[in-house]
């Protein structure tokens, strides 16, 4: 910071002190303005902001004093360094000037080249604090702004854009398969490539967009007063600009190409990160469906129209709600259990994700496996309690939602499963499993897989020879129903004999059963086949 570049503030109520001070600082070569009094000097700040204030102490209006506080108190873009100027001397005056938020003290009679002095001290303050918001402001490795930084752009975007209902775009870029260059070429490289797709990121864009390093091998990019198809169309630009680049490093030619992912903010989206979380869930497509490519929001809820007689879960999941997919949860963690309780939880009844509730029964959470080996790198994990260690944003859907939505989004995210819920109330899980176990069941149903059911291998020899009748195809699935019934009751009873070993009448018991219940869901199909148009709501029934 030099002195040309340095604008300083005269304050003081006497103009002769005024004129002498300023032709001081202007033969210096500082930029100079002046006050008469404290509130001329706020309307000074508020106009163009000074990098040193010289205020006087004693002035009318508002003294020193107060004009000291109230700059510490403004949100200014830069520190602005104080100087008193004084006849006060006293230590008592000198603790109340420092407690104002003052810097430094000049007593009258003003010498000049101790206050020239003194405003090298503060230039040498100033440049401190310049290089040290530099460094927080902006990412050391490529110079780009830092995540701090790009939300504070984005919140002034964000409230422009919905103040003049500007467009606003958000784009998400990740390095594809980064580590394996860590891995193969050094860390140096790694750091060589990031730097590189920075400088390519920064010199596409227009002076009114910001490029951030988000974390890693991610960038963020925002596009102020952009669509989203213009941010997607720029997007691929950018796209294949990295594809073209050749890193040279170490004697190697390198090359790399990304993925990016594009949103804009819509008229139902809530606040700025939620634009961000848009662009990634686009990144997080573009990832999983090949990589080097662009993806937009948009796209990821525009259906593909299908025909009525296929058997993809656009079809298979039509009018289905999510109560009719979910796994029932058996119970429910609370969240004052330890996680010792929790671990234990997971082994019983092997599932690796289940949901966490308060003293009401109402959802407040999901802990999964990989939490509690999180937990317990910790001292005396076992100790902690479940509501440390959970995560508190929570993905549910109500009962009646449509099972597609949730199939659909567990499609484009790296979540495992939603949360279903009654009124609050956890009552069940929707995994990638779950969805897997209902399409089998769905085909199998609709003749689409072969069954290997006792029961459907008797219906289906029959049906080579003399018709079986509904009435015939009805009496046999209600034997089966009563098998599965009798195996229940028959395992209840061994459960009750306290001294049997418990493991293999509940495997034994389990696999008969479930055994039968495949044999029910394999001949319903059978059933509807056989079934007399004026029987149908017989067997319906």
């Amino acid at each position: 910071m030099t002195p040309g570049v340095t604008s300083i503030l005269l304050v003081d109520d006497d103009p002769a002190i005024l004129r002498l001070l300023a032709r001081w600082l202007e033969q210096a070569g500082y930029r100079v303005t002046t006050a008469r009094d404290g509130y001329e000097a706020k309307q000074a700040i508020e106009r163009e902001c000074p990098h040193v204030v010289v205020t006087d102490w004693e002035m009318p209006h508002v003294d020193g004093l107060e004009l000291c506080r109230w700059v510490r108190g403004q949100n200014l873009p830069h520190y602005v360094y104080l100087l008193f100027l004084t006849v006060r001397a006293g230590l008592s005056d000198l603790v109340r000037g420092l407690e104002s938020g003052a810097d430094d003290f000049l007593k009258k009679p003003i010498d000049k080249d101790e206050l020239l002095a003194r405003l090298r001290s503060a230039k040498r303050v100033l440049d401190l604090e310049e290089r040290l918001g530099v460094l927080a402001r902006c990412d050391a490795l490529t110079g780009l702004a830092s995540r701090r930084t790009f939300f504070e752009f984005l919140n002034r975007e964000w409230s422009r854009s919905q103040r003049y209902r500007f467009p606003l775009s958000c784009v998400m870029v990740d390095i594809d398969y980064f580590k394996r260059i860590n891995d193969t070429h050094g860390h140096a490289a790694g750091d060589e490539v990031i730097r590189r797709v920075a400088d390519c990121l920064s010199a596409g864009c227009r002076t009114s967009d910001i490029v951030s390093r988000h974390g890693g091998e991610e960038f963020c990019l925002l596009l102020p007063e952009t669509i989203e198809h213009n941010a997607a169309t720029w997007a691929d630009r950018m796209r294949q600009k990295l594809a073209a680049l050749r890193i040279e490093f170490g004697g190697k030619t390198l090359q790399i190409t990304a993925s990016l992912g594009v949103a804009q903010r819509m008229s139902d989206t809530a606040t700025s990160e939620q634009l961000v979380d848009m662009a990634d869930q686009a990144l997080i497509v573009a990832k999983r469906t090949g990589r080097d490519r662009v993806a937009t929001f948009a796209s990821l809820s525009q259906a593909t129209p299908l025909p009525a007689s296929s058997s993809s879960p656009a079809v298979l999941l039509q009018n289905v709600a999510a109560r009719q997919v979910m796994t029932t949860l058996v119970a429910g963690l609370d969240q004052n259990d330890t996680v010792d309780v929790a671990s234990r939880y997971f082994l019983r009844f092997r599932i690796a994700i289940a949901a966490v509730i308060d003293e009401e029964g109402k959802l407040v959470g999901v802990l999964s496996e990989k939490d509690v080996m999180a937990a317990m790198l910790q001292p005396e994990w076992w100790k902690m309690r479940i509501q440390d260690v959970m995560r508190a944003n929570v993905v549910c859907y109500e009962e009646e939602t449509p099972a597609l939505t949730i199939y659909e989004f567990l499609c484009r995210v790296t979540l495992r499963a939603a949360v279903i819920v009654n009124q609050g109330r956890p009552t069940g899980l929707i995994t990638r499993g779950s969805l897997l176990r209902y399409f089998t069941n769905a085909l199998s149903v609709g003749g689409h897989l072969a069954g290997e059911s006792p029961l459907l291998e008797q219906l289906e020899a029959s049906s080579s020879g003399e018709r079986t009748s509904a009435e015939d195809v009805r009496r046999r699935i209600l034997q089966t129903v009563r098998a599965v019934n009798d195996e229940a009751l028959d395992l209840r009873e061994r459960l009750d004999v306290a001294s049997q070993d418990l493991v293999p009448c509940l495997v034994g018991g389990a696999s008969r059963i479930q055994e039968l219940a495949n044999d029910l869901l394999a001949c319903s199909r059978f059933a509807g086949e056989r079934a007399e148009p004026q029987e149908h709501g017989m067997l319906l029934g």
